[in-house]
């Protein structure tokens, strides 16, 4: 007698297809989104583009300037202080204009420009008491420069602080999609603040002016002991190139008899002349009283404004150049 065995065959099913993760797919939507941020922030229309341009663009200039040359740089308190021509003519020596952004900070600014320099040029830097008065050098700009420029490891911004702005570089958020679509509409063409022209000497050819009421400016400490070091430390690497180096006390609107004002800025003018000749009206301190040549922050100032502070520059640098 046969038995016959079960049939212990699987049915003809397909098995379930396995599906997707649904945090690959949040992944992939962050990543695309990060990836547009960074582009916009970099390559279109975010300040990181805007001044990655300015950098390039007056490193370009500079390299093209003859030597020996007189190399401004600072914040863009040196940016919009000058005018080149005008400072150029009255020294007998090629300017370029090298100022750019203060928050990029002092520990990035500088070694960005090192590479300019050549024998005989002499560098006059031009800070602003924001990056004079810095503990640490650094600025909320100094990652996003660094990384927009190429040049991740420019001046040793910590490891934590670059991440994090490197993070925030491509971070999509609603203030730069309407800043996007307001400057296509309205202009054709992404905006920014660094957005204008510059003449073949560096100088910006476009002035913007302070919408809101003025007030002085009060400078309630003096330089810091790092800055101190920074400068020294700059002094030394333009030197070893075979340049000078010159420093100058930015003009500002601010109250010429605040006590204490007056007093940090001279205490700040003789530590830095402990490193390096200091250019400095004795009886103002480079405070101004009045607005009036000033255009949108304390530091700037309009063309006007530019023309006298260089023809004063002038007159105090001829001395040094002299004596080189």
């Amino acid at each position: 007698m046969t038995t016959e065995l079960p049939n212990l065959e699987m049915p003809n099913s397909k098995l379930p297809a396995l599906k997707r993760p649904k945090f690959l797919s949040w992944f992939a939507v962050a990543a695309l989104a990060w990836s547009g941020g960074f582009i916009y922030n970099v390559y279109l229309g975010g300040e990181a583009h805007w001044l990655k341009s300015l950098y390039e663009n007056k490193i370009a200039i500079a390299n093209q300037t003859p030597d020996p040359k007189l190399i401004v740089t600072g914040g863009s308190g040196a940016h919009y202080t000058i005018n080149s021509d005008v400072l150029s003519k009255a020294i007998n020596l090629p300017v370029v204009n090298l100022g750019l952004d203060g928050p990029v900070g002092l520990d990035v600014i500088l070694p960005s420009i090192l590479k300019t320099v050549k024998p005989g040029d002499t560098v006059l830097l031009i800070p602003e008491y924001m990056l004079l008065l810095d503990e640490d050098g650094f600025g909320d700009r100094s990652g996003m420069f660094a990384v927009a420029t190429g040049q991740p490891a420019l001046g040793g911004i910590p490891a934590k602080q670059l991440a994090l702005e490197t993070l925030q570089m491509g971070v999509p958020s609603l203030r730069w999609a309407v800043k996007a679509a307001v400057d296509v509409t309205e202009e054709g063409q992404f905006t920014g603040y660094y957005d204008g022209p510059l003449t073949k000497r560096g100088d910006p050819t476009e002035t913007k002016l302070r919408q809101g009421a003025w007030w002085p400016l009060s400078i309630p400490d003096p330089v810091s002991p790092h800055a101190l070091q920074r400068i020294a430390q700059f002094k030394f690497e333009v030197e070893a190139r075979g340049g000078q180096l010159i420093v100058s006390m930015p003009w500002i609107y601010g109250n010429a008899e605040e006590t204490l004002t007056r007093s940090n800025i001279q205490k700040t003018a003789e530590e830095l002349s402990k490193i390096a000749p200091v250019l400095i009206d004795p009886k103002t301190l480079n405070i101004q009283s009045q607005p009036t040549l000033f255009a949108d922050t304390h530091y700037h100032l309009k063309p006007e404004g530019r023309k006298v502070r260089s023809e004063q520059l002038a007159s105090q640098i001829k001395p040094l150049l002299t004596a080189q």
